[in-house]
């Protein structure tokens, strides 16, 4: 099945994190977080302004984004779980490769 949102809205797929430290631990899935970071698999065409025009949005199918915690609608389709959310609830686009932002010990 195909979806396709509407106006300035993005379909984002989860990032699952690496389940363990740096130290090799793993983390269990109840102590884990859901994943702030995702791929953006759809997005609509953009938002109509005033007087009728369409603004594009500023992300694409592809990007790797930053989003807030509570945002957006989950929906499970064809068996997967996805967000549905407006662009105004994306953070940013993350760019270059994954780092991670802890100093090492």
């Amino acid at each position: 099945m195909k979806f396709r949102p509407l106006h300035d809205r993005v379909v984002v797929k989860r990032i699952e994190e690496d389940t363990r430290t740096a130290g090799g631990i793993i983390i269990p899935d109840t102590a884990k977080e859901k994943p702030q970071q995702g791929e953006v698999i759809a997005a609509g065409p953009g938002a109509r302004d005033d007087a009728g025009k369409v603004n594009p949005l500023d992300v694409k199918v592809g990007d790797r984004v930053l989003f807030g915690k509570w945002s957006g609608t989950e929906v499970k389709i064809d068996g997967e779980e996805l967000l549905i959310m407006k662009e105004s609830d994306i953070l940013g686009v993350l760019e270059g490769k994954a780092t991670t932002t802890k100093a090492a010990a």
